[in-house]
């Protein structure tokens, strides 16, 4: 079976259990998962009820796709991402992002929890991702190439859709929420970095690391959709001002729908090396 039949076979499965149609697709990352209960539902899919699929099995990750409305929005959450780190080939890690795109959605939202390099960030700060280095990490398009994916060879100059982080920044100015702006390296893991490879990336220009969300930012199906994160520490995740942004920013997304490419956000997990502070997102 091809990749291509693979995703065909896993989207009649979810098609069995629902019709629903979304326009924006968004990943939560560790500790943002609540945000799926708080929408207005219309249906659940567990990974384990499709064929195929991978399992998300790292705690805290419910492993399932919630479909509903934020708002007026039509949008399918995934309740828990895979990693390249729990043993999945790299072609199963991106094949979620792969099956919301064929669901019908327009625009994807990536969000993770990650480690900050940049000395001016801090334990909490939310990182708009201008860009990215993922030469440690498999690229996602090695082998054959799939027609249906996109070329052989993809432009990366601009990954991350400006006029997304620009709805980004204005939503989280109007908020009054501070947010940096960087470049985001990922890692395999599972094991956080060595103090000498924070050092190396810091060196390399990064001014976060983490172990997801590049990949899925590549791994994108044509015609391209533009995506956006957010992470934040332990100590601000139960902030009542966590979750409205992410409602904004995808309200405001809709309008924005011609952009042809993602844009991701995430934030600081290590307050300034070599010392690792986990965030929760």
């Amino acid at each position: 079976m091809t990749p291509y039949e693979k995703l065909q076979r896993c989207l009649a499965c979810v098609r069995e259990k629902t019709d629903f149609v979304p326009d924006v697709a968004l990943i939560l990352g560790s500790g943002l998962g609540a945000l799926a209960d708080e929408i207005d539902a219309v249906a659940t899919v567990d990974y384990h009820d499709i064929e195929g699929f991978p399992v998300s099995t790292v705690a805290g990750h419910k492993g399932r796709f919630v479909f509903g409305y934020i708002n007026d929005v039509k949008v399918v959450i995934m309740q828990g991402r895979v990693h390249y780190y729990e043993g999945y080939p790299i072609q199963d890690v991106l094949l979620p992002t792969r099956l919301m795109r064929l669901m019908g959605a327009k625009v994807l939202f990536l969000t993770n929890a990650a480690g900050g390099i940049n000395k001016n960030f801090h334990v909490g700060d939310f990182m708009i991702i201008r860009d990215h280095i993922m030469s440690f990490f498999p690229n996602p398009l090695i082998g054959p190439n799939i027609d249906e994916f996109g070329p052989r060879f993809p432009d990366m100059s601009h990954c991350y859709d400006p006029e997304l982080c620009q709805t980004i920044k204005d939503t989280a100015a109007r908020l009054n929420i501070g947010v940096q702006e960087g470049v985001y390296l990922q890692f395999t893991g599972p094991t956080y970095e060595t103090p000498a490879e924070i050092r190396m990336a810091g060196l390399l220009g990064a001014d976060s690391v983490g172990m997801s969300t590049a990949c899925e930012a590549a791994a994108r199906l044509p015609p391209a959709m533009p995506a956006c994160a957010c992470a934040a520490s332990p100590a601000s995740r139960t902030s009542p001002r966590a979750s409205p942004p992410c409602r904004w920013i995808i309200r405001r997304s809709r309008r924005r729908q011609t952009a042809s490419r993602p844009t991701s956000v995430s934030s600081s997990r290590r307050a300034s090396p070599p010392l690792a502070r986990r965030c929760k997102i």
